[in-house]
Formats: C-alpha cells, structure tokens, sequence
C-alpha cells in the first residue's frame, strides 16, 4: 500500500514539473526560445582555443543547436573536422563567414546550405542611388555564386556606409530587382549601437529582409562594445521591439570576447536572455 501510494506522488509530481515546463515554455515567445537560437563569434575568440569536437559538444552541453562559424586562415585545415563534428552532435552548421573556396566544396560534400554572411563593400560613387547600384555590382559575383550553391546571402553591418541600416535595405532590394531573391540582411546589435534611439523604426525598416538577428547588452555609445545581454540598459526595449513585431526569424547569440571561455559567455547571454524574457510585458508573450 505504502509503495502504492508512493508512486502516485512520484507520477504526480512528475506531472506537475512537466506541466509547469509547459507553461513556462508557451510564456516565452518563439522567437526567443533555445531552439531558435545561433551561437556566433564562438571559434577565434574562444580564449580555450576548444577543437572542432570540444567545440560541438560544448554547444551540444549548452543545449544550442546552431553555430554560425567565423574563422581565420589557421582555422582552414579543420574545416572538415568541424563540420563532421557538429553532425556528430546534432548542431546545425548554420552560416558560414565570408567565402572560401575550401569551404563551399565541402558544404558541397555534405550536402550543406548553409548562410553566408558578407558585409557590403566601400563605394566612391557621389550620389546615394549611384552608391547602391555600386555596391549592388560589386556584390554580384558572391550573389550569383550563392545562389547557384543554394546559400542564402546574409548581407551583415560592420560599420560604415554598408552597415547603415537604410544603405542595407536599399542594397539588398536591388539585389532582388536583379533577380537574387536569396539576397537578405543579417543585422547585429554590437554593430548598431548609433541605432537604439531609432531602433523602432530602422528594425520596422529591415524586418521584411532579415534572416538572422544578433543579440547583445546595449549601453550608450558602446560602452563597451560587447557586453552580456540583460546587462545593458538598452536591449530590453529593444527586444521588446523584436517580440511585438512578431518577427520569427533566427536570434543570435555571441561569444565576441578575447579574453572569456566561450561557454562562459555563451551560458552568460542565455541567463541574461532568460531575465530579458521574465521582464518583457505579458502582453508580448
């Protein structure tokens, strides 16, 4: 009778943990979930220097599913490496940094697809419309090549002309105007930090064309630059933004920092993440 009576507050205990999983699950927004999340900036700024293995089972531990993969030339021989490690893992190779000849006959090999993200390139031209149509050009041979492979083209700010939300949207229609409908923007909160006051209005500008977003603390005038998120004094109102828009594409999250293991900056953005959630209005859950 006494095990009996055991296993009925075992079964209903159970049952109350899974049910409170359940709506701790349905009061956090889609886009925000674990799931939809990319780890970014994980591979030369990881101060442990992990192996594409450690790598994988790192973001496999941290429960992330996705790696965007930013490199250096001393990371080119273990480009295999990492990508049968995640495949062991069961972590999406999610977007790839710039081009490599190397890289794109592997994604090739293994039947990859992933994004691939490249900043817009200086122009000299004198007027606005002559500057897009230029950068437009100069994009061409990456646009064409990407969408041969099956890439879509993440066009990424870093600063600049080219990291100008405006400038990004009006490059990436033109892009599409020239038939390069796999053309989007991939835009990051540590390169627009001139954006927050209008951040509003510049994110309604780009939504209809993102296809990764990537998250980070946001204090006045990048102080610092990269910074945990829910440690700034920005990036609530901001994601609050995000979440009220209704957007559901990817999010990403970074390492980005020399000096941290990037499981430590990694588990650090995901528990400020989690505030962020906890404090955003019911209504926009």
């Amino acid at each position: 009778m006494g095990f009996e009576f055991m296993k009925r507050v075992s079964s209903l205990f159970l049952s109350v943990v899974l049910l409170s999983s359940s709506f701790a699950l349905a009061d956090e927004p889609q886009v925000l979930q674990q799931d939809n999340l990319v780890a970014w900036c994980i591979v030369p700024f990881d101060a442990a220097k992990r192996t594409p293995p450690e790598r994988a089972a790192m973001l496999k531990e941290l429960g992330i599913q996705r790696c965007a993969y930013d490199w250096r030339t001393e990371h080119v021989p273990t480009f295999e490496a990492e990508i049968q490690a995640y495949q062991q893992e069961g972590i999406e190779f999610f977007a790839f940094w710039r081009v490599h000849d190397q890289a794109f006959e592997l994604f090739k090999k293994y039947d990859l697809h992933p994004q691939i993200w490249e900043t817009i390139p200086l122009t000299d031209a004198d007027t606005q419309e002559a500057r897009v149509e230029q950068a437009a050009q100069r994009l061409q041979a990456v646009a064409k090549r990407t969408q041969h492979a099956g890439f879509p083209l993440g066009l990424y700010n870093h600063g600049g002309w080219g990291g100008e939300p405006e400038n990004m949207v009006a490059v990436c229609q033109k892009l599409r105007s020239m038939g390069f409908d796999h053309v989007g923007i991939v835009y990051n909160f540590h390169h627009g930090h001139e954006h927050i006051a209008d951040w509003p209005v510049v994110f309604g500008l780009m939504k209809p064309y993102l296809i990764c977003l990537n998250l980070n603390g946001m204090n006045d005038k990048a102080k610092p630059k990269i910074l945990g998120i829910g440690k700034g004094k920005h990036e609530r109102a901001m994601i609050e933004t995000i979440v009220e828009s209704g957007y559901n594409g990817p999010i990403g999250i970074l390492d980005h920092r020399n000096e941290l293991d990037a499981k430590e900056s990694l588990q650090e953005n995901l528990t400020g993440l989690a505030t962020v959630v906890k404090e955003l209005p019911t209504e926009t859950k």
